[in-house]
């Protein structure tokens, strides 16, 4: 739907080549899937080429899968665009946190959280990290079955309740967790019920649900921010810092002003569910991935017993070692260019805008996939080989550069992008050097695309020792 009062541009608009009729008219294709847009953006992607369009409910909806493109959306022309509807939905949950926020809100809230996100603050939770991945490998036993998925989110959220709120994982942060699972399995109803915010009062089954979890998600962070300031001490977590920052601009009366209670609920809200849900399933498919590639994870375990010695005898990673471990790293950003947690992206045009020859309306909605992209042969050949070398530095400066974004670009980047890389390089070290997981498909391997990509079953794992040494001490334990 255009914008109220704007008018047709000199010669029109010119929309890009796509679907004759608006979407519902293809509801029974088999690329029309409620909740599975992968299937549509598929479709237009091989069907129309690079751009494309549809409509639903008379708005103009563009999918993008150009480069250029995309970032003529995120930085050049960034100003014209806001966050589009299905993101802008989730401040019913996220409030105006770092991802649902448009400016000059997000302007500021960035620049108030940035001191936390500082490179010298991440880089003191690598031995956090570690510590915890060695304690999960030390929990695991030869031969047992586990599912890898439900160990990644036990071990992430591990990490997320020790860096985030200097805590281990209490029954606040299992309520949390909970409560968060609740509203992603509401995810797709919240999105699709129209104009849900004027809705959120009625007695509706499920928006009660969702109203029920909120309010109890509300309540324990509320407490653990009220408890912090409290103590008034920096504690050396992430929350510590939100509490302490100011805005470096000074506001109107000359003072250098924080974020209110609201805001930091929902900044923790966001980095939660960001910081959390996303290693976690990037972590997943890694595991998945080198376990179908034999060659590819002899390659890593080679070069983890080369930087950390091998056997039992092998120590723990340490910050110090990062930069070393460029091949596990090259192993992590290729499962997210397979398997991106976040797998798309999406913006609302507020005035008329030019890409290449196309001319687009004010209120059109764009979409372009980090999945998509990732599987594109003219950028990745032969696209669903898995292969790391894809992202040596060489490599990736041969390539344009919004054909990877797994977090996101222009001034919207994910603020939390160093921690999340240095999470799952450590992580995968440290559990590598002392297990090769193997899938056991018990369960079909099936995307489910909802805020992030997550596998719809158990991707089932049986735990082989690397050393011989390792079982035997087990086996003893």
């Amino acid at each position: 739907m255009l914008e109220a009062g704007s008018e047709t541009p000199p010669g029109g608009w010119k929309l890009p080549p796509g679907l004759p009729h608006s979407l519902p008219f293809y509801m029974f294709k088999p690329w029309v899937k409620l909740g599975d847009p992968i299937r549509l953006f598929e479709h237009l992607h091989k069907t129309y080429g690079n751009i494309a369009h549809y409509r639903f409910m008379g708005t103009p909806i563009v999918f993008i899968n150009d480069p250029e493109y995309i970032r003529e959306i995120l930085v050049t022309q960034a100003a014209s665009f806001v966050k589009e509807r299905t993101v802008r939905r989730m401040k019913v949950l996220l409030g105006e946190g770092l991802i649902t926020s448009d400016d000059p809100i997000h302007i500021r809230q960035r620049r108030i959280a940035a001191p936390a996100f500082h490179r010298q603050r991440i880089n003191a939770y690598a031995d956090q990290i570690v510590s915890i991945a060695a304690a999960q490998r030390e929990r695991w036993q030869p031969g047992e079955q586990i599912d890898i998925a439900a160990a990644s989110m036990a071990l992430s959220l591990e990490i997320v309740a020790r860096t985030l709120f200097d805590t281990e994982v209490t029954a606040d942060i299992r309520r949390i967790n909970d409560e968060v699972n609740t509203v992603m399995d509401l995810y797709n109803f919240l999105v699709a019920f129209p104009k849900l915010e004027s809705f959120l009062n009625l007695p509706i089954p499920r928006i009660v649900k969702f109203r029920r979890s909120k309010a109890r998600l509300d309540a324990v962070v509320d407490r653990l921010i009220r408890e912090h300031r409290e103590q008034g001490v920096d504690k050396g977590d992430l929350l510590s810092m939100l509490l302490s920052s100011t805005d470096e601009q000074a506001d109107a009366s000359g003072a250098h002003t924080g974020m209110s209670d609201d805001q930091v609920r929902d900044e923790v809200l966001t980095i939660f569910l960001a910081g959390y849900e996303t290693v976690a399933n990037a972590l997943t498919w890694t595991w998945y991935l080198l376990s179908q590639h034999p060659e590819i994870e002899a390659r890593m375990h080679a070069e983890l017993d080369t930087v950390l010695g091998t056997g039992s005898q092998a120590r723990l990673p340490t910050l110090a070692d990062y930069p070393s471990l460029r091949y596990t790293e090259q192993v992590f950003a290729e499962s997210m260019r397979l398997y991106p947690p976040a797998w798309a992206m999406g913006r609302m045009s507020t005035k008329t805008v030019q890409l290449g020859p196309y001319r687009i309306p004010s209120g059109a909605h764009f979409f372009f996939s980090q999945y998509i992209m990732g599987r594109t042969p003219e950028y990745f050949p032969d696209p669903l080989r898995f292969d790391p070398d894809r992202f040596t530095p060489e490599a990736k400066a041969a390539r344009p550069k919004y054909t990877y974004f797994p977090f996101g670009g222009g001034s919207r980047q994910c603020i939390g992008e160093s921690f999340a890389w240095m999470e799952g390089t450590l992580s995968i070290a440290t559990l590598a050097q002392r297990w090769r997981p193997r899938f056991i498909p018990t369960y079909p391997i099936v995307l489910q695309p909802k805020i992030t990509l997550r596998p719809k079953h158990p991707v089932i794992m049986r735990l082989e020792p690397r050393f011989s040494d390792i079982a035997e001490s087990t086996s003893e334990a």
